[in-house]
């Protein structure tokens, strides 16, 4: 078994594995830079949204109350539901905007192939 020859951040030798004659694992790949640039850079789009953190902190200060006999079990299973439909609303608005964001970039990257297979002088749509 071989070990990657990158150095980690606290400037020790990488401890993960490399696949067949690679030297690097996915991490320190130098031709894998860009490609970590953007999961890093998608990664801190994908923050929880306020209305979330709001939902998540309404439903345990919700669970506090149940369990100090401040609110009702029933009258906080109703309250639980709710909290419960506005998250899965809030869901499928983020699905939506990844998708509409997908279709975007899908358009962008069509747009960018038909100018190129028009030099070339054939042309492919995706789909």
């Amino acid at each position: 078994m071989r070990f990657c020859a990158g150095i980690t951040r606290s400037g020790t030798r990488c401890t993960h594995t490399v696949r067949g004659n690679d030297s690097y694992c996915h991490l320190h790949d130098p031709n894998r830079a860009e490609e970590r640039r953007r999961t890093a850079s998608k990664a801190g789009r994908s923050k929880p949204s306020r209305v979330l953190l709001d939902l998540r902190s309404r439903l345990l200060e919700l669970s506090e109350q149940v369990l100090d006999g401040e609110v009702e079990g029933k009258r906080a299973a109703i309250v639980g539901q709710l909290y419960n439909v506005a998250i899965r609303a809030v869901e499928v608005q983020r699905k939506v905007h990844e998708t509409e964001e997908l279709e975007a970039r899908i358009e962008a990257l069509e747009r960018e192939d038909a100018q190129g297979q028009a030099t070339a002088g054939s042309y492919k749509h995706w789909g």
